[in-house]
């Protein structure tokens, strides 16, 4: 069984054995999926991968990567909207990363592009938080793993996603917009991340695949209110704090 997944959009229960929706009482929390795995995927966004400029020709890879980049975020990264996120205090300011998150809802194995969305149970908001760095490729898992540093929104059904391809994203700072961005733009789609993916690995039912971060993601400090939106699926409030006052 799958942990209950409800939207203010579409409140429904995700049933893992028959993959049928039930409608519940009215919810704007994510419940992260039991035994899920949560993974990013790192320079999907052509203009941040364009960004590193001959960077990615030299060595040890010598060339732009030719499968998906994916790291894992670890159940200690998992928050909800309205939780609060710690700027650890060895840094002062934390990258925000707003991008889409595909809820596996049936086992993918070698998709096609014709059937990979059928795969997709539903679309939840992301803040795929990182400590700002230089390095790329192979993140460094505290960077990328910190307590907290990967709030997820309201859970949204596949069906009320007409194109996941072309969502507006906006990323807002003490209610002032500081990025716009959309869900287009990327090295591969949806359905060609899913393909790609699923030649060398299996997703399972509650599995989370973002589509990764868009280029120039924002920062933010202790103190501030951070607002993620994509159009359709929903909205994203968290408020950052000082580890010292924690």
């Amino acid at each position: 069984m799958i942990d209950l997944l409800t939207s203010e959009y579409s409140n429904y229960e995700y049933i893992s054995k028959t993959f049928e929706f039930k409608k519940l009482t009215m919810s704007n929390n994510f419940q992260p999926p039991i035994g899920g795995t949560i993974y990013g995927t790192l320079l999907n966004h052509r203009e941040a991968l364009a960004a590193l400029g001959d960077q990615v020709n030299v060595a040890p890879y010598k060339a732009p990567p030719k499968a998906p980049i994916l790291y894992i975020k670890p159940r200690n990264t998992w928050a909800q909207s309205g939780d609060a996120v710690v700027v650890p205090s060895d840094t002062l300011e934390l990258q925000m990363g707003a991008t889409l998150g595909l809820v596996i809802g049936s086992t993918a194995c070698k998709l096609t592009a014709a059937n990979a969305l059928n795969h997709v149970a539903g679309f939840v908001v992301m803040n795929d938080i990182s400590v700002p760095r230089d390095s790329f490729y192979r993140p460094s898992m505290r960077f990328k793993c910190r307590d907290g540093s990967c709030p997820m929104g309201a859970y949204v059904p596949r069906d009320a996603v007409a194109n996941p391809d072309a969502l507006a994203v906006t990323v807002a700072i003490d209610g002032v917009a500081v990025q716009h961005t959309d869900t287009g733009g990327r090295v591969r789609s949806v359905a060609q991340l899913l393909v790609d993916v699923t030649e060398f690995m299996t997703l399972h039912p509650g599995d989370i695949l973002s589509i990764g971060v868009a280029a120039h993601a924002p920062l933010a400090r202790a103190g501030q209110h951070v607002t993620i939106t994509i159009e359709g699926v929903g909205q994203l409030d968290n408020v950052l704090v000082a580890e010292e006052s924690v």
